[in-house]
């Protein structure tokens, strides 16, 4: 632990002139007085680093003096390029190999280059949560996590329903962040079907290392051709259909054409209205549009009020003309 808080310090020295004792306490989560003995110990070890006094002083390293500790350790590497979503970072237990790559990359530029990290920082902000929506940290997110960077099997117990688990061995391929939701994309181990497949980490109840015996007992070998983003919209495209087996007919003004992407799944959406079952007079179409249930429809449909008349199945059109009837008697 020291070690490494040694090292971080001088990477923090190299890359900037001075640093007073109080952000160097503050940049290593430690004290001021921890801060001296560090600075001893390293001088004492042969970095030469060492302390100006007075209102401008503070630790500095000699001129010119290049520390060989920039190399990235695999780990690192792969956080660096995730460093654009902190929050997910640190969920998956990654916050302090990320920040030891950023010292790293920082410590290997150029002066004039030394800024980089905080200009890229104000120029571009990613806040991956949908909004409305606080986002839930899975418990066993860093397990998951671990296992998903070190290739190795893990045997989970998975949720599917209210009462119904289930227990699987599991090849953890890759994490998506969706809208504030974490699903893994797993390989189910052979012999149980060898097919890869989605689960939400909040579903997971408990999850363990399988086959700890051995230094590489429990690793898989990884499929040469999987492509996480690929397969990601691919399982996306193929959800989306699967959910919306039910269709009803509606007929919507212009303004409520314009708006029914908002309110329903957009693709189906714009689908539909590419390819009208007809244009009446005032410009009002009929489309017919896949959903997910008729209760969701209602909910959704009910959004676009006067610009959207239901025609089909007739038991959803009584519900919108009985939410009208009670609109008008609210307002008459």
């Amino acid at each position: 632990m020291r070690a490494a808080r040694l090292i971080r310090m001088v990477l923090l020295l190299q890359g900037r002139p001075v640093m007073t004792a109080a952000e160097l306490a503050r940049e290593l989560e430690v004290s001021e007085r921890t801060v001296a003995r560090d600075a001893q110990a390293l001088s004492e070890a042969g970095i030469p680093v060492y302390a100006d006094r007075g209102r401008a002083g503070g630790y500095r390293l000699v001129a010119g003096y290049r520390t060989s500790l920039t190399g990235l350790a695999r780990t690192e590497a792969e956080a660096l390029f995730l460093s654009g979503l902190p929050g997910a970072l640190r969920d998956m237990g990654l916050a302090d190999a990320a920040s030891a790559a950023r010292l790293k990359a920082s410590a290997a530029l150029l002066p004039s280059l030394r800024d980089a990290p905080h200009t890229a920082a104000q120029h571009f902000h990613l806040d991956a949560p949908a909004w409305f929506h606080e986002p839930r940290t899975p418990a066993l997110l860093p397990a998951i996590a671990e296992a998903v960077w070190e290739d190795r099997r893990i045997t989970a117990r998975y949720r599917r329903g209210r009462d119904d688990e289930v227990q699987r061995e599991l090849e953890p391929y890759g994490l998506v962040l969706k809208a504030g939701v974490w699903y893994l994309c797993a390989r189910v181990a052979a012999p149980d079907g060898g097919a890869f497949r989605v689960y939400r980490l909040d579903r997971f109840t408990a999850v363990e290392p399988a086959g700890t015996s051995g230094a590489d007992e429990g690793r898989f070998v990884r499929e040469e051709g999987f492509d996480l983003p690929a397969f990601w919209a691919e399982h996306a495209e193929e959800f989306a259909r699967s959910i919306l087996r039910t269709e009803v007919v509606v007929r919507v003004s212009p303004e409520g054409a314009r708006l029914l992407p908002g309110v329903v799944d957009p693709a189906s959406a714009r689908r539909a209205l590419g390819d009208p079952a007809g244009t009446d007079r005032e410009g009002r179409v009929t489309v017919t549009l896949p959903v997910e249930s008729e209760e969701v429809a209602h909910a959704q449909l009910r959004a676009l009020g006067p610009e959207a008349e239901v025609l089909a199945p007739a038991s959803l059109r009584r519900r919108m003309a009985a939410d009208a009837r009670r609109l008008a008697a609210l307002y008459a």
